[in-house]
């Protein structure tokens, strides 16, 4: 585990998530609708990287937000 890794990970998630015009509420509600078990402090929690994605909250996550898995797991 990178911690680093995780933190831009979970800020990219953020500025995403805040450039589709979501709150956390908001996208975690859609994610439980896809199937992902995740509260609003969860997503809280990855967006500052003190929590790991599984691979179905990626996927849905991508989807959601309409977007890359490159704009997601962008490093620079």
């Amino acid at each position: 585990m990178n911690i680093e890794v995780e933190k831009r990970v979970g800020k990219n998630i953020r500025e995403l998530r805040e450039a589709a015009g979501m709150t956390q509420d908001a996208l975690s509600a859609k994610l439980q609708l896809g199937g992902c078990d995740i509260t609003r402090s969860a997503v809280a929690k990855i967006e500052v990287g003190q929590r790991h994605l599984y691979p179905d909250e990626i996927i849905l996550i991508k989807e959601i937000l309409k977007v890359s898995y490159d704009d997601i797991f962008n490093l620079q």
